[in-house]
């Protein structure tokens, strides 16, 4: 399946996220400024991608590539071993494998004890979206370790024109992730990034601004409900709170929840015609479980 079914202004997209910087004294002096940020999932993530850190497939036209680096803890040093990195892209060609069991250029692999990880690939290249918007060829990765929150990621490659015309490209949040690519042994490039995690990390403001607007409840007796963006957070609008509403912070898998005791969670769902669904639940002190659905059509 061609990736032109990816919407302009990705109608399909997961949260994204970023994780801001900090500095810590360890007794001697201070360490850390190690942003990492993340970038939109993409439209046709696949799960259970097999296990191998060799990617290549005989026959087939592609620049090869060493994609390489090291998963830290969230003190910007300690190696984090076994952590989980996935990767996945198009081919040569612009297109994503959405369907075969071969699983074309998607795999995960495991860090090592010095938190290293390593993906033998080729260079994926940019491609037209549908309407004459050229997306910047670009690697997604996934790192997901117990203890942190899943960290979803893009990478960009220096020298890449369409940069500049992407949003999430030519973000300021993605700086550190337009990676230049090296020339390795045997004719192969080679590209490396390193990864810090966190146990909390924030929505970006640019998926935000997807998810505000007006929802549709699945109910023909129940008001519409509203998101909005205030103070870089997400908010849903209530009459009755003397702020006009409440915030909501992001706890991963497309899901914000409310600050408090037994928190409402809401999950929003991205379709292929550009609309959102979320979904409602709450579960209070007495486990009575309310919940409700309701759909922003396409803007």
């Amino acid at each position: 399946m061609l990736r032109r079914s990816f919407l302009k202004n990705s109608a399909l997209f997961a949260v994204s996220v970023s994780t801001t910087g900090f500095v810590r004294f360890n007794g001697t002096g201070y360490v850390g400024d190690c942003e990492t940020t993340t970038d939109i999932l993409g439209p046709f993530y696949r799960p259970n991608a097999p296990v191998r850190a060799n990617m290549r497939i005989a026959g087939e036209l592609g620049q090869k590539v060493m994609l390489s680096g090291k998963i830290k803890h969230k003190d910007c040093t300690t190696p984090l071993k076994n952590a989980c990195v996935e990767l996945w892209h198009c081919d040569a060609n612009g297109v994503y494998d959405n369907t075969s069991p071969d699983f074309k250029y998607r795999a995960k692999t495991y860090c090592d004890d010095k938190g290293n990880y390593r993906f033998d690939s080729i260079l994926p290249v940019p491609y037209d979206v549908g309407d004459g918007t050229i997306r910047p060829a670009h690697f997604h990765m996934m790192i997901t370790a117990e203890g942190y929150q899943a960290l979803i990621t893009q990478l960009y490659f220096s020298g890449d024109k369409h940069i500049a015309t992407d949003n999430w490209a030519s973000s300021p949040t993605a700086k550190k992730r337009i990676l230049n690519i090296k020339n390795g042994e045997g004719g192969i490039k080679a590209v490396s990034f390193d990864v810090t995690m966190m146990e909390k990390i924030p929505a970006d403001a640019a998926v935000i601004d997807h998810l505000t607007g007006t929802y549709t409840i699945k109910s023909a007796s129940s008001k519409p409900v509203e998101f909005y963006k205030r103070d870089a957070l997400l908010w849903i609008k209530d009459a009755e709170s003397i702020n006009g509403g409440y915030p909501l912070q992001y706890v991963g898998n497309n899901t914000f929840e409310e600050y408090g005791e037994s928190p409402a969670q809401y999950q929003f769902i991205p379709h292929s015609d550009g609309s959102i669904n979320v979904s409602y639940s709450r579960v209070n002190k007495e486990k009575k479980k309310t919940s409700w659905e309701a759909v922003k059509s396409k803007s």
